[in-house]
């Protein structure tokens, strides 16, 4: 039978498992991606297993989320990973040096190979014939050691691909129409496979553009065949030898299907505060903006920048409005330096930020207050960019522009300018000189290095295995697609202390109930906390699960979870349970006792737990775990786990 791309991938990686819907599948990790928001806690983790070095083909430590130095934490913990990285055998790209999907993009990927990133956004790399994935930190941990990543077997999309972007039209369109057909949850437990004639005509950033937001649909992966143009893009980074060709055998066939005619396109935008309010640019048109910001992880091909520049050539910024250039590597920022572009930037009235995520983590960049802030990066969830009741709207280089030069949003079809041409360079100045590469361990007399760990690095907390009982109140009801910014939001204040679980706690879903904390606290033991669909929706940072579980939280009820979230919360030893009946939400209200007797029990007898209400209720719920993850539950989570089975020596 003839094999999608995807089958192929998987298929080529395959441990053990089926290739079949909704069955548990384990694959060998070839690369593993961490950024320095995630991997101070990945490192901790790689240090708790106690090995001498990573085991994939090759990983690499990125600095470049959290790049402000307001005080010594951020600082510090640069150094520990630099440390970590030359103890263990990683790649280091210092800060400065770029956005992490953009930049292994450019230095590492290879078609035909796996890559688990404790990002979401590492799914960025599938617009190169790989199989990218983001997943929880102690799962990438857990890679770098060796150890086939698990997940569900997901449905695969097959979208096919046909006719050329109108003038006006970028890659970012692309994917905002793609989340307005299947908004911020219908890509769960799916690969959206792109295929077809279309694709000719769309370079590898630009598919890194439609990949990389794949995860705003919850997608497990976007995946692109390694064509001509993935060829291009290797033979400008000086790497044409890594090329292989990958590509869907004839006759393939997917689960789903679906059509993407390219030339019926038009501007987009994302309204606040959800990736998946997408509507046209001209609905929303001639609404007043404050700031208009240019480059992120979502938009981080030289084209997302020379096409502006084109566009503000003799022109000037209003002086209300603020215009955020954020280029996305050192490689990218140099090009434009060079050519002239930057300098055209400049001369509008743009303002140049350092090279790193930035404003789209909430670190700087901050909006003002009641002001709407239109943003290529790829999400909105509400307070993200790091004022409350922000109004962010997401939308493309061009309409960015547009309406920079405004003032009001503008659709970028009623600029008084033919649609300027780009045409990428043959080459590219190579990055990785500037990184710190991995210690040879067959040449290199062994020798100890110490980790550097500043005052704010503690302990990752030890967590008990799962009791015969669990009984306490419900601490939370949320509602629909609560963000993992919401249980544990990022930002300049919150994020320098993603390596100290007591601190971190304080902002437990603060966005949501500011008291959270206190409650928790006071009430010092198991508790709950339940929400309605898509809980868990966004960042893979395992934060969220950690901090929650550090206060007490042993099991979340909700109508359905993310990907990524689920599993954070089962390798830190809380139980994601389902309402057997969705309807069942409102029977629960916050403050209400639970009681769960025989939890472990229930949990291996089968997917149906019942739980006690006060006054002698009872509620049935059910999980989706496989029999590993219910193992892993049971045992506190996955480094309890690990050590118990001894599955690494």
């Amino acid at each position: 039978m003839a094999r999608n791309l995807t089958q192929q991938l998987i298929e080529q990686h395959l441990v053990s498992g089926r290739m079949q819907a909704g069955e548990a599948v384990n694959l060998k990790i070839d690369q593993t991606l961490c950024q320095d928001a995630t991997g101070t806690m990945v490192m901790l983790e790689f240090e708790a297993l106690g090995l001498a070095k990573v085991k994939t083909e090759l990983s690499a430590q990125y600095v470049d989320h959290n790049m402000i130095q307001a005080d010594f934490k951020n600082a510090d913990d640069h150094l520990f990973l630099q440390s970590a990285a030359r103890k263990w055998g990683l790649w280091f790209s210092r800060p400065g040096n770029g956005i992490s999907h953009a930049v292994h993009m450019a230095c590492f990927g290879i078609p035909g190979k796996t890559l688990l990133g404790s990002d979401s956004h590492t799914c960025a790399a599938g617009s190169m014939g790989m199989l990218a994935m983001g997943a929880g930190g102690l799962q990438v941990a857990l890679a770098m050691a060796g150890m086939p990543f698990s997940l569900t077997m997901p449905e695969i999309i097959g979208v096919e691909v046909t006719g050329t972007l109108p003038p006006w039209v970028s890659a970012k369109d692309v994917i905002l129409e793609m989340l307005r057909r299947y908004d911020v949850k219908g890509g769960v437990n799916k690969i959206f496979e792109y295929y077809g004639p279309g694709l000719a005509s769309l370079t590898a950033m630009d598919r890194h553009v439609i990949a990389n937001m794949g995860q705003e649909m919850g997608a497990t992966a976007s995946v692109f065949p390694a064509d001509e143009q993935v060829k291009n893009f290797l033979r400008q980074q000086g790497r044409e030898q890594d090329y292989v060709e990958m590509k869907a055998e004839q006759g393939a066939g997917y689960d789903q299907r679906d059509s993407l005619d390219l030339s019926k396109l038009e501007p987009l935008i994302a309204c606040p505060s959800s990736p998946g309010k997408v509507v046209t640019v001209r609905s929303v048109a001639g609404k007043p903006i404050y700031q208009s910001y240019i480059g992120s992880s979502a938009n981080p091909g030289l084209r997302d920048f020379v096409v502006p520049a084109k566009m503000v050539d003799g022109r000037r910024i209003p002086e209300q409005v603020s215009l955020d250039i954020n280029p996305s590597s050192r490689q990218l920022l140099e090009e434009i330096s060079r050519n002239g572009d930057l300098n055209r930037l400049l001369q509008a009235g743009a303002r140049l930020h350092q090279t790193g995520c930035n404003g789209c983590i909430g670190m700087g960049q901050a909006p003002a207050s009641g002001r709407i802030s239109l943003r290529t990066v790829p999400r909105n969830f509400p307070g993200r960019s790091g004022t409350p009741e922000d109004q962010v709207y997401l939308c493309s280089p061009e309409t960015a522009t547009a309406s920079a030069l405004s003032g009001t949003i503008t659709d970028p079809r009623d600029m008084d300018m033919e649609y300027p041409e780009f045409h990428e360079p043959e080459t590219l100045q190579d990055m990785r000189p500037l990184m710190q590469p991995p210690r040879d361990f067959s040449k290199e007399v062994p020798v100890e290095i110490e980790l550097i760990k500043g005052p704010n690095i503690q302990p990752l907390p030890e967590f008990e295995a799962l009791a015969e009982t669990i009984t306490g109140p419900i601490l939370l009801k949320a509602g629909n697609n609560v963000s993992t910014d919401e249980i544990l939001p990022a930002g300049a204040e919150i994020l320098p202390l993603r390596s100290n679980i007591p601190a971190i706690s304080h902002y437990t879903f603060s966005r949501i109930d500011e008291t959270f904390y206190q409650r928790a606290t006071q009430h010092a033991g198991d508790s709950f906390v339940i929400g309605g669909e898509n809980y868990g929706q966004g960042s893979s940072r395992e934060h969220a699960a950690i901090a929650p579980r550090y206060l007490g939280v042993r099991a979340v009820i909700a109508v359905s979870m993310a990907r990524i979230h689920r599993r954070n919360l089962i390798n830190f030893g809380i139980v994601p349970l389902l309402f057997a009946k969705p309807e069942d939400l409102v029977r629960l209200n916050q403050g209400d006792v639970l009681a769960v007797n025989d939890f472990p029990a229930q949990l291996k007898q089968g997917n149906q737990i019942v739980v006690q209400l006060a006054g002698g209720e009872i509620l049935k719920v059910t999980h989706n775990m496989s029999e590993e993850e219910v193992s892993t539950v049971i045992a506190g989570g996955l480094i309890n786990q690990v050590r118990k089975e001894h599955l690494i020596n």
